[in-house]
């Protein structure tokens, strides 16, 4: 995939994500942007370490694994801020 790709792909899938988990977190579009990035990296990563695939396409599957990777991450990033403060 290419680059515009991917910023396309992040950018729904960090939506998907903060509409599944609403709240207070930091940044707009260009952090929503990232934690959808760096969500379907890690999705990618987890999705073919299990088995369910990989993020090769702009696709239903590509969508839903990072997703999931989004949501992970964002767990991730409360916890460690819950933890901190």
């Amino acid at each position: 995939m290419g680059i515009i790709s991917w910023i396309l792909l992040g950018l729904v899938a960090g939506a998907l994500a903060k509409f599944i988990m609403p709240g207070k977190d930091p940044g707009g579009i260009i952090v929503t942007i990232l934690i959808g990035i760096f969500g379907a990296m890690l999705g990618g990563f987890l999705g073919s370490f299990i088995g369910l695939g990989r993020v090769e396409s702009f696709d239903l599957g590509g969508i839903f694994i990072a997703t999931a990777g989004s949501i992970l991450l964002l767990v991730i990033h409360r916890f460690v801020r819950k933890n901190r403060v």
